[in-house]
């Protein structure tokens, strides 16, 4: 069995949400004063490698410790989509049917090559990273939901697209405008018309309004060895552990593939 770890690195130099408080981390105790060294945090759950539970959109919805352990670890498949990803490019069911067989109550694990433009990547740029990432077209919602996916994730700050996020839609309006900069770039690359039809009013944080009441939640911010050559567009076992936090509407995760040799 070989192991490898899909999961980005967690530190104070992360890449995270804007007006979302950042991670912090510092000593309260060091070894020569007090003969042991012991860290303090302060942090969102949604920086670094991450499990979005439903709580996170649904009041009553469920929360990272009552996640059946059976959802988060079984037969996966990576999907290695990088060859039709660029700035905001749209990923499709029939993108990854076309690879990959995906079987229902998958892990689901897509691999769009975003990850290399986030924090530790070799190509790290946050503005890229966080507001030109690809995301998911509206078919995603019933095809997760046909196969009753229960956890799936991407090398991205989000699994919705920019332009089903605040930075397509107000992100620094009358500010900084960020969200006009992304609709420009979204415009030139699929046509005025075809942004309204790809990304509606009502499909505003789209995988996170319309699967969480299914109980379909996602994995955020993956990385690591998520470009290893002999995992892409295979079948194998996944693995995402976050930790058992009692009313956690996410968790930070180490996401793992584990690939028979």
């Amino acid at each position: 069995m070989k192991l490898f770890d899909l999961s980005q690195k967690l530190g104070v130099n992360n890449f995270f949400w804007p007006y979302y408080p950042p991670f912090e981390a510092k000593y309260f105790k060091r070894k020569p004063e007090h003969g042991v060294n012991a860290q303090y945090i302060a942090t969102s759950n949604h920086i670094g490698t991450h499990l979005d539970a439903p709580r996170h959109f649904l009041t009553n919805g469920m929360t990272i410790d009552q996640i059946p352990l059976e959802w988060l670890y079984g037969d996966g498949v990576i999907v290695d989509l990088t060859d039709e990803m660029d700035e905001l490019a749209v990923y499709t069911p029939e993108m990854i049917e076309k690879r990959v067989e995906v079987k229902e109550g998958d892990i689901l694990v897509l691999h769009t090559g975003w990850y290399e433009y986030g924090y530790g990547g070799t190509k790290a740029d946050e503005e890229k990273y966080i507001l030109l990432h690809p995301g998911a077209h509206p078919d995603m919602v019933d095809w997760l939901l046909g196969k009753k996916i229960k956890i799936w994730g991407v090398d991205a700050v989000s699994t919705d697209h920019p332009m089903d996020l605040p930075i397509g839609r107000f992100l620094g309006k009358g500010t900084f405008g960020q969200c006009d900069r992304v609709r420009a770039k979204a415009e030139k690359k699929f046509g005025k018309e075809k942004v309204k039809e790809l990304f509606p009013e009502e499909d505003y944080q789209l995988t996170h309004n319309k699967l969480f009441p299914s109980n379909c939640m996602h994995m955020e911010n993956l990385g690591g060895n998520i470009n290893a050559p002999e995992i892409q567009n295979k079948r194998l076992k996944i693995g995402c552990f976050p930790w058992k936090f009692e009313g956690g509407e996410a968790a930070f995760c180490r996401v793992v593939a584990f690939l028979e040799e």
